[in-house]
């Protein structure tokens, strides 16, 4: 870790595009016959159907798309594109074509509503969208009350009125493409936020932000070279995709791997691990603690010697489960849509479950108070980043058209994350919770995430949700929304509920068990998969 920091030091010239200085770059290795014979993206549909894309074919046909969005569309340079698709290849295409001609993308999932998309195609003033047949009834549905909207590209092998169709005019569209010019800071994405706490927010990113501040955990995190075959399965509407699935990945001329997978699906993810030279894996703790349930010994992962977890804290049962039956450890990693990997366990550190590892090298990472004094080891505080005298170049820009919230996130010399922290004395940093979710009973403090893990140690849990709700003497008091596992759901709840709370008051300090817990078959989460803690605390506070 000591000499990754004193390595790590990356230049951030004037001008940077992604598409030119990267992927075209490892195009040039490739044709001198210096790189492995890895694709650069290797797609699958689980029935049989194969994409295999050298860096060289995803060059040409992403300067195809470009020349359809500057064309067929009149795009112009910092002119903004939404992209809502599933995992297929035309979304890799996409990304890079808006790189080479600098128009700003704004992916988004296909989970989203008629209402989510009208939120965003007007906040963000969007001139063109791109998505498929399952999406477009949606877009035509709110449309006209969108101005800015001027194209609507179709990706299907059939025609909607109204609409371009993408494979036509890929089809003939001319395959040389200059690149435009972009400035570092230029505006490169726009991603909206998780809304784990209120509605989502507009993150703007550079050019350099990902696209040189990815190498961190392309290199150190992740541990990629350009003969590894790495599988992220995250949805593509969201800023992990492009973490990890282009930008770290790419950044060290790894493969990307991608299965269609419209469900996620564990039996499709162990026959794939099996089936593929898969090397390295990624996928959330959601995921990991729904893989844990399953028994792994009857699959072979051959070439699997990497796996990585992020997007919220993973449980250290669900680590100790899942190395017990892989014999492969999980490196958690930490980072917002706002920035790039913050902390990270990192390649040759030692793990300790339930940490989020060390401070990225790219950033200065302190435990603040609400005065903005660093607190020593021990004290929790808000997880913040220095930002003053100098900011780090791979911070997002700004929240899109809003100073003001921009402006809320800076607290004296740091950017605060909103989440809450403590670092212990080896520098470790350990994830209390957003700081809307800590629960302070009768004067302790209580952070969810502890709660949720001793719960889930027990055979009986599958997840939960930890959350204040009112009480008349404490003012509020820990409550547990759980989910169970099918071998207890017939159980007497109240039996059940005694035998959790008792097995909280062993696991961990006895005045953070929870003494109301309810029962439920699923738990409120984002379109990412993360838990809405603050959907449940406020029904409880409005009862």
């Amino acid at each position: 870790y000591e000499a990754i920091q004193h390595q790590y030091r990356p230049e951030v010239p004037e001008y940077f595009n992604f598409a030119r200085d990267v992927l075209d770059r490892w195009t040039e290795v490739e044709k001198e016959g210096k790189k492995s014979k890895n694709p650069a993206l290797w797609w699958v549909d689980g029935a049989g159907e194969e994409v295999r894309w050298s860096f060289e074919e995803l060059g040409v046909l992403s300067r195809k798309v470009a020349n359809v969005l500057s064309d067929a569309c009149s795009l112009q340079q910092g002119d903004r594109v939404i992209l809502i698709l599933p995992r297929i290849p035309e979304w890799w295409l996409v990304n890079v074509a808006c790189m080479r001609t600098g128009t700003v993308l704004i992916p988004g999932t296909q989970q989203l509503t008629a209402k989510d998309i009208l939120h965003r195609l007007q906040k963000s003033k969007a001139k063109c969208i791109i998505t498929d047949d399952s999406v477009a009834p949606a877009v035509d549905s709110v449309g006209a009350e969108c101005q800015s909207l001027k194209f609507k590209l179709l990706v299907s092998q059939g025609h909607r009125e109204g609409w371009l169709n993408f494979k036509d005019l890929l089809k003939n569209a001319p395959s040389d493409h200059q690149c435009v010019t972009t400035k570092c800071q230029d505006a490169m994405a726009i991603y909206f936020t998780s809304g784990t706490t209120g509605s989502p927010k507009m993150a703007e990113h550079s050019h350099s932000s990902y696209g040189i501040g990815l190498t961190v955990s392309g290199r150190y995190w992740l541990d990629l070279t350009s003969s590894d075959i790495f599988w992220n399965t995250s949805d593509t509407g969201w800023a992990k995709a492009a973490w990890s699935s282009i930008f770290s990945s790419w950044i060290q001329g790894a493969c990307v791997f991608v299965h269609k997978m419209p469900q996620f699906n564990p039996s499709v993810v162990f026959e794939s691990l099996s089936r593929f030279p898969i090397t390295v894996f990624c996928s959330p703790p959601t995921a990991y603690r729904m893989f844990v349930q399953h028994k792994l010994s009857s699959y072979m992962f051959k070439s699997l010697r990497r796996c990585v977890s992020a997007g919220e804290p993973i449980n250290p049962e669900v680590m100790q489960e899942w190395k017990a039956q892989t014999g492969l450890d999980i490196y958690e990693g930490y980072g917002q849509t706002e920035t790039v990997l913050i902390c990270g366990n990192f390649k040759g550190m030692k793990i300790k479950p339930g940490s989020m590892g060390k401070p990225s090298p790219g950033y200065d990472v302190k435990i603040i108070d609400e005065n903005s004094n660093i607190l020593p080891p021990g004290k929790e505080g808000d997880i913040a980043i220095r930002v003053k005298p100098t900011r780090s170049p791979f911070l997002f820009t700004c929240y899109a058209d809003d100073p003001e919230k921009t402006e809320a996130t800076i607290r004296g010399d740091f950017y605060v994350t909103g989440d809450r922290g403590i670092m212990d004395e080896e520098g470790y940093f350990w994830f209390v919770g957003r700081a809307d979710d800590v629960i302070n009973s009768a004067g302790y403090r209580i952070g969810p995430f502890e709660v949720e893990s001793a719960l889930v140690e027990h055979p009986a849990v599958v997840e939960s949700a930890v959350v204040s709700s009112p009480d008349p003497i404490r003012g509020e008091v820990v409550k547990a929304f759980v989910v169970l596992t099918s071998d207890y759901a017939s159980h007497d709840p109240e039996k059940v509920m005694k035998e959790l709370q008792d097995h909280v008051k062993k696991v961990t300090a006895p005045y953070k068990y929870p003494r109301k817990m309810e029962f439920v078959q699923q738990l409120p989460k984002t379109v990412s998969g993360k838990i809405r803690r603050n959907e449940l605390r406020q029904k409880e506070w409005r009862k």
